[in-house]
């Protein structure tokens, strides 16, 4: 009795796409268990098995400005003033 070798690579080919979606599936979910416990969760971009398909490249932290920094930087002095009780050094009152 002849065998169809078409028919069966063909199925063959579907069982095999199947378990590779159903890995891949497997392997988001791991990521996102692993992203839940170190608390880097947030918005998803793309789903982890495509990440992980295309090689995609950890996404860079945006840089801030001079003047974010110095923002940044007199707000920190004027909490850690306050946390001391005392004032921060650009806002010491004169006696």
């Amino acid at each position: 009795m002849p065998v169809d070798i078409t028919s069966t690579l063909r199925e063959a080919l579907s069982k095999l796409a199947a378990e590779k979606r159903r890995i891949e599936r497997q392997a988001a979910a791991i990521q996102e268990a692993l992203r839940a416990v170190n608390g880097t969760g947030g918005a998803r971009r793309s789903s982890s098995a495509e990440a992980m398909t295309r090689g995609a490249k950890r996404s860079r932290r945006r840089r801030m400005s001079p003047a974010e920094r110095k923002a940044v930087g007199r707000r920190m002095k004027a909490y850690w003033a306050k946390r001391r009780g005392g004032t921060s050094k650009g806002k010491m009152k004169k006696a």
